[in-house]
């Protein structure tokens, strides 16, 4: 049978973010992704200009729709916006407790809009954590959920725990905003570190944390272990990257369909 994700997360305009790039991604691992609007955004690669939240009963719509039809072997949750639709979210999944969820708590648009209202923090932290099998927050999204400033790999174990302490099974920091020449995504699973390192490339790139937290629920939902999930989807990642679009005039855009193996060979 064929697989398939549901993919929780906003729309970009520019398609190098949010849901697009999601459906990019899970295409690229043939994997089929539904998706559930949680807002509209007018964005590009510079700037986001407005964002316009779904309702809640729209959201619900939405998810049941998904569920009823074609239920998804694993779910990714992106931007959720405001605490309406998070506690939405919250209701509903809590319904469908043994699907896999990686939950990428998005906060920050690349380009440095805010994309969550602050009133979704502790709603994401008491609510949303515990149900996810893996959260994959960046080193600004982790400082602001835990409260604890990630400057290192020492500061980054102790806001691990923190997420950890809240209920998350695992949590996966990626070091994409670090200064170092390697970038280091490390994933901390119980009492367990395991590295995953790239060369860091340069400039800033859009959409890449969507793209690899979507990558990892295609990769569970296929069947692999958290583990080699993260590992693949890191990997997979790098590739990608290595072949960017030459788009846009502010953060760098790229293909997930270039990050498949399959284009890799050719």
């Amino acid at each position: 049978m064929d697989t398939s994700i549901l993919v929780i997360a906003g729309s970009d305009s520019c398609a190098g973010a949010g849901a697009q790039i999601d459906i990019k991604t899970a295409a690229a691992h043939g994997v089929h992704a539904s998706c559930a609007i949680t807002a509209l955004t007018a964005q590009n690669t510079r700037e986001v200009t407005a964002i316009e939240s779904t309702s809640p009963d729209m959201m619900l719509a939405q998810i049941e729709a998904v569920f009823d039809d074609m239920p998804p072997s694993a779910i990714k949750i992106g931007m959720l916006g405001n605490a309406d639709i998070a506690s939405t979210v919250v209701d509903v999944l809590a319904c469908h407790a043994d699907v896999p969820i990686v939950l990428d708590p998005v906060l920050v648009a690349t380009a440095g809009a805010t994309l969550t209202e602050t009133s979704v923090f502790e709603l994401v932290r008491d609510t949303l954590i515990p149900l996810a099998c893996v959260v994959t927050p960046n080193i600004p999204e982790a400082t602001e959920l835990t409260g604890v400033e990630v400057t290192d790999a020492q500061s980054m174990g102790r806001a691990a725990r923190v997420f950890l302490d809240a209920g998350a099974r695992a949590v996966l920091i990626k070091g994409g905003h670090d200064a170092s020449d390697v970038l280091v995504d490390r994933l901390y699973a119980g009492e367990d570190v395991f590295e995953f390192t790239s060369r860091r490339l340069k400039g800033e790139y859009h959409g890449t944390g969507c793209s690899l937290s979507s990558a990892i629920a295609c990769n569970i939902a296929c069947g692999m272990d958290l583990v080699d999930a993260v590992r693949e989807a890191h990997a997979y990642i790098a590739r990608a990257l290595a072949r960017p679009l030459e788009l846009g005039h502010g953060t760098r855009v790229f293909d997930p369909l270039r990050g498949s193996r399959v284009w890799s060979l050719s």
